[in-house]
Formats: structure tokens, C-alpha cells, sequence
């Protein structure tokens, strides 16, 4: 089972990705953790993705792309699927993707969209700011990351749409609920 996770920040898609993956038996790939631990581990890719961070810039496609066929190629064996939490961000990660999952012969078969209005997302992040004391969870970076969402991802949700694949959640209810919904649309 391939399952993709899309919400903007704060909508709760680390929660409910451990969620699903306990539930469901699959592999979390979550963006950032999988780059992180690239850079920890030293690896070919992991020093590529330390210099890239280090220079200030965004890690490429190429390299993402180039990290989700390794992750697919070792995980898809010991688990019954994997879900990708946040991964792809924008049209040409999700060809690349599209690409790569036909290579292994394989689909995505839910993409599970978690929908909360702005004024909750801020609401949520700060919460978690307070909570966490994440340096990435203040007003003016959040709704930078919003609008980068909803620039670049928006139109993936009209693709999955086309392609009879979005299942839209509405994330504004607690998480039990939000938990439910998705495990309904997952059977």
C-alpha cells in the first residue's frame, strides 16, 4: 500500500502518520526525518544534503527523488507499504514519483488530504511553539510555509483529484476523529 499524506503545517500529519503506519503496518517517510538522517548517518547523499543545508538552500528534487527509490527499494519489502508524509510537494516531485513507482510497479493508492483552516494552523503552531520550542514554529515562517503549500501543492491536490485517488479529511475535528475518518477511507 503507497499512501500520501498532504496538509499544510500544523494541520497534524506527523500525528496522524503514526497513526496510519501502526494501524496499517507501513513505513514512515517523512521528509525531513529521512534528510536528517541521511546527514547523520555521513553517507554519500547525506554530505551532498549537509552542504546544501549548510549554504542555506532547499534540497533539490533530484535529490529527494533520489532518496524516496532507495527508501522504496529497502522498505516495501520488510513492510506492508509506505506512507509519505508531505512527500511530494509540487508537480514535478509527483511525476518524478509517478515515474519511479511504475518502475517498481507499483501506485499510489490514497492520497489522504488533511483540510483546517488558516486561523486553526496558527493557532495549532503556536501551541506547539510553546510546547516544543521549535525554531521553525513562529507567525512570520508559518505563514511563509503556508503560502509555499498552498502555491506548490494545490495543484497536486486537482491531480489526485483527477486520478480518483483524494480522500479529503477534514482536520479541524480532534484527533480521534480525524484518526477514524481516515482509517474509514482507508479500508
Amino acid at each position: 500500500m503507497i499512501v500520501v499524506l498532504l496538509g499544510p503545517p500544523g494541520a497534524g500529519k506527523g500525528t496522524q502518520a503514526n497513526i496510519i503506519c501502526k494501524s496499517k503496518d507501513l513505513f514512515h517517510f517523512s521528509t525531513g526525518d529521512i534528510l536528517r538522517n541521511e546527514v547523520k548517518k555521513s553517507s554519500e547523499i547525506g554530505k551532498k544534503i549537509e552542504k546544501i543545508i549548510n549554504a542555506g538552500q532547499l534540497v533539490g528534487d533530484d535529490i529527494i527523488i533520489q532518496i524516496v527509490e532507495k527508501i522504496i527499494s529497502e522498505k516495501i519489502v520488510n513492510n506492508k507499504g509506505i506512507l509519505f508524509d508531505g512527500f511530494p510537494r509540487n508537480l514535478d516531485q509527483a511525476k518524478a514519483f509517478e515515474d519511479l513507482l511504475k518502475k517498481k510497479n507499483k501506485d499510489i493508492d490514497y492520497v489522504i488530504h488533511l483540510i483546517i483552516d488558516k486561523n486553526e494552523i496558527i493557532k495549532r503552531i503556536l501551541k506547539r511553539q510553546s510546547e516544543e520550542n521549535r525554531d521553525d514554529d513562529n507567525v512570520d515562517i508559518l505563514k511563509s510555509r503556508i503560502d509555499v503549500y498552498l502555491n506548490e501543492t494545490s495543484p497536486l491536490i486537482d491531480l489526485y483529484k483527477k486520478k480518483n485517488i483524494l480522500k479529503p479529511i477534514d482536520g479541524m475535528q480532534s484527533v480521534e476523529k480525524v484518526s477514524q475518518n481516515i482509517e474509514v477511507e482507508l479500508n
